[in-house]
């Protein structure tokens, strides 16, 4: 197996830990390139449903080692309680778990500062978990963000946590009318974090990049989605790193030249959470009708998904972007009671049909879309093992997303499952 990323083709939540999954039984190493706990990959293996937030979900193989790479932005809460959820479903994580020695740390001011903001915003938000990601990820720009390592360090740890809390505080009594925060209050409960994660905490670059040297495997796991990518998704309207192909080198320390390949996933048809443009949204009462049937909603908060129908133009882009060597389909099932499904092949915007993403989210806002419907299979596929064996309209609604946005298909998964998947090129 060659060193393989693994990113979400659009607006996330598109099946990744699944896809991840599959592809660990052969992998060696998994690593988490971006994102915090704001990210959610569910697996379901025989009757055990098993939801993760910054863990790659290669953990659940025993042949592989879980990596979470100095791209991912933490909180030492959120992992330890992970931990703990893992162990408890008998997942052994002890000698199988890494962390960056250079990975950021989520504080609760970071939290705090995500959550008032986010609701000064009113009409104008952007749909954040209020988790403190996006905080983080300034800070950590801004070169006054606290990594691992200096957790590892009391003294250097509390100098720096001073020194921010010099500023955070009077932001929140200045701006918000909020009560200061403790240093010593959050000294103490992250140094006794620091404690219980030390036996995590490595040197991911050269571990990586050793493994690779001697003939490793590596699976890089990335969270959200192409079109949630800070710099080439639907600004403002985006997650706060970038969950493309490229930062999957930025958040481990490999570099491109060892990339072997990249596969995008992607739904059978279009998710969205949170606020942006979304061109092929469904509304009214088939809207909520479809979100129950699909399950569409958010493993990490529970928010209902919006639901719409597949975009080519937004598919191409992200082969564009990502220079994907084939995608991997999911939820394909759930098309299965449809008499017809569309897929939007363009926009109409002022007048002018637009075939390419046009890049600025004002303007997607007010793209009409351009669809093609289709017969729908009317049959169910969940228990479908080999392409072959799909019905014949199935197979033609999936040739022509391919031919659409020029790309192979390599996995479909037509149900939550392990085994509800078809390989078509391994």
């Amino acid at each position: 197996m060659p060193n393989i990323v693994i990113v979400g083709a659009l607006f996330g939540d598109e099946g990744k830990g699944k896809i991840v999954d599959i592809l660990t039984e052969n992998a060696d190493y998994v690593a988490r390139f971006q994102g915090g706990h704001n990210a959610g990959h569910t697996v379901e293996i025989g009757s055990e449903q098993f939801i993760l937030h910054l863990i790659p979900s290669g953990i659940l193989r025993e042949n592989a080692v879980a990596v979470i790479g100095n791209g991912v932005v933490i909180d030492p809460a959120a992992l330890l309680k992970e931990i703990e959820l893992l162990e408890n479903q008998k997942i052994k994580v002890a000698g199988r778990l890494i962390v960056s020695t250079h990975a950021h740390v989520i504080f609760p001011y970071h939290q705090l500062l995500d959550e008032l903001r986010e609701d000064k915003k009113g009409s104008k938000k952007i749909g954040t978990t209020k988790r403190g990601i996006g905080p983080a990820y300034a800070d950590k720009v801004a070169r006054t963000g606290i990594r691992m390592i200096d957790l590892m360090n009391k003294s250097i740890f509390r100098e720096k946590l001073q020194h921010n809390l010099e500023e955070k505080n009077t932001i929140l009594k200045s701006v918000y009318n909020v009560s200061p925060l403790s240093v010593d209050k959050l000294f103490n409960e992250y140094c006794e974090y620091a404690e219980r994660l030390s036996q995590y905490v490595k040197n991911v670059p050269l571990i990586l990049n050793e493994a690779i040297l001697k003939g490793k495997n590596v699976l890089f796991e990335g969270a959200q989605g192409t079109m949630l990518d800070v710099d080439f998704g639907t600004y403002p309207y985006v997650t706060s790193s970038n969950p493309t192909a490229g930062g999957a080198c930025i958040g481990t320390g490999v570099a491109p030249s060892c990339i072997d390949e990249v596969i995008g996933v992607t739904k059978a048809y279009s998710t969205r959470v949170g606020e942006g443009p979304f061109p092929t949204e469904f509304f009214g009462d088939f809207a909520e009708w479809f979100r129950q049937e699909a399950k569409e909603y958010g493993a990490t908060t529970g928010r209902p998904r919006r639901c719409g129908w597949f975009d080519a133009v937004l598919m191409r882009y992200s082969v564009l972007i990502n220079r994907l060597d084939s995608i991997a389909i999911t939820k394909l099932d759930v098309l299965d009671g449809l008499k017809t499904i569309k897929i939007c092949t363009a926009y109409k915007y002022k007048g002018t049909t637009i075939e390419a993403f046009p890049g600025d989210a004002e303007v997607i806002t007010q793209c009409e879309p351009i669809y093609e419907e289709l017969s729908g299979w009317q049959t169910p596929t969940s228990h479908i093992r080999s392409y072959e064996e799909l019905p014949k309209k199935a197979k033609a609604y999936i040739q022509r997303l391919l031919d659409l946005t020029g790309v192979r298909l390599k996995i479909l998964s037509v149900g939550p499952k392990r085994e509800e998947t078809i390989i078509l090129d391994a």
